[in-house]
């Protein structure tokens, strides 16, 4: 029996990022390389969204008005993300493209959405409905990939916008054979973002991690049709499926038949109305088939995949406390799965579905996203596209401190930077003595972390608070040295 220690929907994992190196932290050689490429229809465009992208770097929760400082600054940027050539994809193509041209080997694909709410206060031309309806903006779909030797974060993929209809007065909900035809079905942001991405480079396997919104046949012949690998979560317990005796019957008595490849516990921190526990967890693996479902749409037809084959890890709780949901994951997967290893492989993979999670994070709150009032949904998509691409360097710049906590921050954060904290924080050692973990707290108590022993580590909100600081103190220093040297 093996013993871990992690939740079990979100198990915090290590987002290493190999070397990182002070050119990372500097934040116009950082958007050249990712901007200065963009085909936005004239070089005075591309021009300005790197420096437009230097701006957002420097202060990326802040207001386009306090990024961009000046008048003539925001009235560009008001400019550039008006203009019809100026769109969410070309904005965020280059990154896209760099990020798919990896080294060989197996990289993680982080697959899934979330919703960019904008308000229901405000007027935005061509946002559809949020929520329960009430807010205005769009779905973002995201392809995050991630050395799945590593878990370091390379980069976005590829990315899609997917606008909901409003539901009229007494529509009536679509059947099945009308729901897998519908050109608008939400469901089709999944194979649209697998198809971008495409088949991997030479040496190179991508497996595409999703959660159980991919729970869909079309999506894996999506994946089939790019030589790409998977693992998702099952949703439909009551799905057909063919087991390995050719019997067709419902995917949870299909797993009865699984055979038993070994056993773990997970320790489960506390959580409201549940204490801290050990579960004890089983784990079986096998092999199904999914057939073509009844209902298919168009594509489905086309490519002609009438049975998938593939196998099934089965993680389930054994003898919970009473009153506690147990447990319990049924993943699909191309890979194969003979021993428990190779099972515990496939589980440490799904679980490194967090970091779209916090990938997400850096979006909407290190980046404010949702914050933005420009007051069309085109604007909004161009500014998001960059957004996408600046949530990238956000993820990375938190994630340092977890890849190399004992490395000296004097080889990762310009010497500008270790002074200006110094000076700013009272009772601090030498700033050449910190290590990049140490820079970090420090970054953070500047953003109002406390940083008591129970205090656990910092979030969002409390390093993006002391990284505005940090910046405002930077560019005042860099502001009095150009002063000085043209007196």
């Amino acid at each position: 029996m093996r013993r871990r220690a992690r939740d079990c929907e979100g198990a915090l994992c290590s987002c290493l990022l190999g070397r990182t190196t002070i050119s990372n932290f500097d934040v116009g050689a950082w958007a050249q390389a990712q901007f200065g490429q963009c085909v936005l229809g004239d070089l005075r465009r591309t021009k300005r969204l790197v420096q437009m992208a230097q701006q957002v770097a420097n202060n990326p929760s802040a207001s386009l008005p306090d990024q961009t400082e000046t008048w003539g600054d925001l009235k560009a940027a008001y400019r550039l993300f008006d203009n019809s050539q100026v769109t969410f994809t070309a904005v965020a193509e280059q990154h896209w493209q760099q990020t798919r041209q990896q080294s060989p080997g197996r990289y993680l694909i982080l697959g899934d959405t979330t919703e960019l709410d904008f308000g229901g206060l405000r007027t935005i031309q061509g946002a559809g409905p949020t929520g329960n309806g009430s807010g205005l903006g769009f779905l973002l779909h995201t392809g995050l990939v991630v050395n799945a030797q590593t878990q370091a974060v390379a980069g976005v993929a590829g990315a899609t916008i997917h606008y909901r209809q409003r539901k009229k007065p007494h529509q009536q909900r679509p059947n099945a054979s009308q729901r897998v035809t519908h050109p608008n079905r939400e469901s089709l942001v999944w194979g649209r973002v697998i198809d971008a991405v495409g088949p991997p480079p030479t040496g190179v396997e991508w497996l595409h991690v999703f959660d159980r919104g991919a729970d869909d046949f079309e999506v894996c012949c999506h994946l089939l049709e790019n030589r790409c690998s998977w693992l998702i979560r099952a949703a439909k317990m009551t799905r057909k499926v063919v087991n390995a005796a050719g019997q067709q019957l419902p995917l949870k008595e299909a797993l009865s038949e699984l055979k038993i490849a070994g056993r773990y516990e997970l320790c489960l921190r506390s959580r409201p109305g549940q204490a801290a526990r050990t579960a004890k967890l089983e784990v079986r693996t096998g092999t199904i088939s999914l057939p073509q479902p009844r209902f298919v749409s168009p594509y489905v037809k086309q490519v002609g995949h009438t049975s998938i084959a593939m196998q099934v890890v089965w993680v389930q709780e054994i003898n919970p406390p009473r009153g506690v949901q147990p447990i319990q994951w049924v993943l699909y997967t191309s890979l194969p799965v003979n021993t428990f290893e190779e099972a515990w492989q496939i589980i440490e993979y799904y679980e490194a579905r967090w970091l779209i999670e916090e990938y997400h994070k850096a979006l909407k709150t290190g980046c404010a996203t949702t914050r933005h009032e420009l007051r069309t949904a085109s604007r909004l998509e161009a500014l998001v596209g960059l957004l996408t691409v600046v949530a990238v360097r956000l993820l990375a710049l938190k994630s340092a401190a977890r890849a190399e906590p004992d490395r000296p921050a004097a080889e990762v954060v310009p010497r500008l930077w270790l002074h200006m904290i110094r000076a700013a924080r009272k009772n601090m050692r030498q700033p050449q003595n910190l290590t990049i973990y140490q820079f970090y707290r420090e970054l953070a108590k500047l953003g109002g972390f406390l940083g008591r022993k129970h205090d656990g580590e910092p979030g969002w909100i409390t390093i993006w608070r002391g990284w505005e600081k940090l910046n405002t103190l930077v560019r005042g220093a860099q502001l009095a040295k150009t002063m000085k040297n043209s007196g």
